[in-house]
């Protein structure tokens, strides 16, 4: 019996993490960031998961008119794909570990609301919404994003009308996304991305995936993805537990060993997996539904 017969493909673009000067395919300005976009539509993502980047030295950014150029790109080709826009960056806090109320470079924390001026702007399908605080890698990076911040963005993303995509990345902030339901700041369906072995977040293990899904409230629309090798390990797990998939260079650079990939071959392989697993992959339009979306513009 198939588990799974509509599996939503999300194509991850770029992320903010320092990987342009990893490989030659991150994009990082408007343009390539568009064109990996429609790129991966075509190879088969119903959604591509949207970050933009400063064009002249490839760090993250938050600039609006980036966000703008590269939506309007990508919806002037007529693609017909969901445009999910991150709202997760300005919660960067580097702490001096020896004066830990002295912030260092990288830090770019703002409240929750003022991570939302480009959606505000754009009405995409979906935003993400980060689900809790979180010791981001090793050495004094935080990630933060408080209760208090949550329910100020939830609120603001729910008059919006769009739909978020809850990210998950520990146990703890699963539990206190079910309270934000509870509280009516989430609207039907609820969208869940598990995020898994993010250090120090959940491992990228099968158990502690299981116990994730378990979790979720009834009806919920979910999908996970895993880090680096484990990126299509992940697919698999993901279709066999009845969820969607994510991939693409924001999690992971390589096809195998010293293979680079591009945002469209990560998608193209993915499909072959879904495709493997005796199920099929959904199109933009199945996504909207599943994901209770508008309709196409």
């Amino acid at each position: 019996m198939l588990v799974n017969d509509n599996v939503i493909i999300t194509c991850a673009l770029t992320g903010a993490g320092d990987t342009v000067r990893k490989s030659p395919h991150v994009p990082v300005t408007p343009e390539q960031i568009a064109r990996n976009a429609v790129e991966a539509a075509e190879a088969g993502a119903a959604v591509v998961h949207i970050h933009v980047r400063d064009p002249e030295t490839g760090a993250p950014s938050r600039d609006p008119r980036l966000y703008r150029e590269v939506v309007e790109r990508v919806r002037e080709t007529g693609t017909d794909v969901v445009i999910n826009l991150t709202a997760g960056m300005g919660g960067d806090l580097v702490i001096d570990p020896d004066e830990p109320l002295t912030h260092l470079p990288g830090t770019d924390l703002v409240g929750g609301l003022d991570r939302l001026p480009h959606v505000e702007d754009l009405l995409p399908d979906i935003c993400t919404l980060d689900c809790g605080s979180l010791n981001f890698g090793d050495g004094s990076t935080l990630y933060v994003s408080t209760p208090d911040m949550l329910r100020q963005g939830a609120r603001r993303i729910q008059e919006l009308g769009v739909r978020p995509e809850l990210e998950i990345f520990d146990t703890g902030q699963l539990w206190f996304a079910k309270q934000l339901l509870a509280e009516g700041l989430l609207d039907d369906p609820t969208v869940f991305q598990l995020c898994m072995g993010v250090p120090w977040g959940a491992p990228a293990d099968p158990g502690v995936l299981q116990s994730m899904v378990n979790m979720l409230p009834a009806g919920a629309q979910w999908a996970s993805f895993a880090l680096g090798r484990m990126q299509m390990p992940w697919v698999a797990q993901s279709v066999l537990l009845g969820g969607q998939v994510r991939v693409g260079l924001e999690d992971n650079l390589y096809l195998g060993r010293g293979n680079k990939a591009t945002n469209a071959h990560l998608v193209e392989r993915a499909v072959l997996i879904v495709e493997s697993l005796g199920s099929r992959v959904a199109s933009a339009g199945e996504a909207r539904v599943k994901l209770g979306l508008k309709p196409r513009p």
